[in-house]
């Protein structure tokens, strides 16, 4: 997120995770994990369902000072091709927030993140104990990027993965990296992501929140994000989902 004007200074938010209880995790816990995040995106790619998004900016006094809004829906053509349609047009109303073509990339590819066996290579992995998260006995693993090209956009935070099964039930993290250059500041939220369990024992995400603090160099900026998925319905086809992103 780029700034559009000069900030004014304004709260700071405490980032906390959850401690993390010693265990004796799968030594190749990632491996299994990412076996199984392969096999939930593949069904995933046969469900329809909606999509919300809210970004709130907050001026020096914590009072809301600007947003931004839009819904958008995955559905299936007659043909069963997947594709993404806006079903209420975006509302800008951000006043020093400049949303980037990154921070869209972010909402579709990295705040839900799968795993996947294709995306494993990209990450260094380390299991991080155990932990139980609303119910669920789970494996913590902390992924970090192996390296970053030119272009890229990854992940960096933590994975709690159901001992069951390591179905991903949780991610808390950043997309990186963050893009700083002479003139401008592209900087991105920490994030948490909640999966809830479909039928079929599947874990698909539900709502990705942030609530963070941004350090511009001209001074600190708090936002508030909520990104909900809802009415998950399967279409039953195979098929490909093909994403465009709105112009910020």
């Amino acid at each position: 997120m780029l700034l559009r004007y000069a900030l004014i200074p304004a709260v700071f938010c405490t980032y906390l995770v959850s401690p993390i209880l010693a265990g004796d995790p799968p030594r190749d816990l990632a491996k299994r994990i990412a076996e199984r995040e392969t096999k939930s995106e593949a069904i995933r790619a046969q469900y329809m369902y909606k999509q919300q998004l809210l970004i709130e900016e907050f001026d020096k006094r914590n009072v809301r000072a600007g947003d931004y809004s839009e819904h958008r829906e995955v559905i299936f053509s007659p043909a069963g091709e997947r594709t993404e349609k806006v079903t209420q047009k975006a509302t800008d109303r951000l006043v020093r927030l400049k949303l980037t073509p990154e921070d869209f990339r972010d909402i579709q590819e990295i705040q839900p993140l799968l795993l996947t066996k294709e995306r494993l290579w990209l990450y260094q992995t380390q299991p991080r104990g155990e932990e139980t998260v609303d119910g669920v006995p789970c494996w913590v693993l902390e992924v970090k990027p192996r390296q970053i090209l030119d272009g890229q956009r990854l992940f960096e935070g933590l994975l709690w993965a159901a001992q069951s099964d390591f179905s991903v039930v949780r991610s808390e993290g950043r997309a990186v990296p963050q893009i700083l250059t002479k003139k401008d500041e592209n900087l991105f939220p920490r994030f948490t992501t909640i999966r809830h369990q479909q039928e079929g024992g599947y874990w698909f995400p539900r709502i990705t929140f942030a609530d963070d603090t941004l350090p511009f160099r001209s001074g600190p900026l708090r936002l508030r994000m909520k990104l909900e998925f809802s009415q998950y319905q399967r279409f039953g086809a195979e098929s490909t989902i093909r994403f465009e992103a709105p112009k910020p």
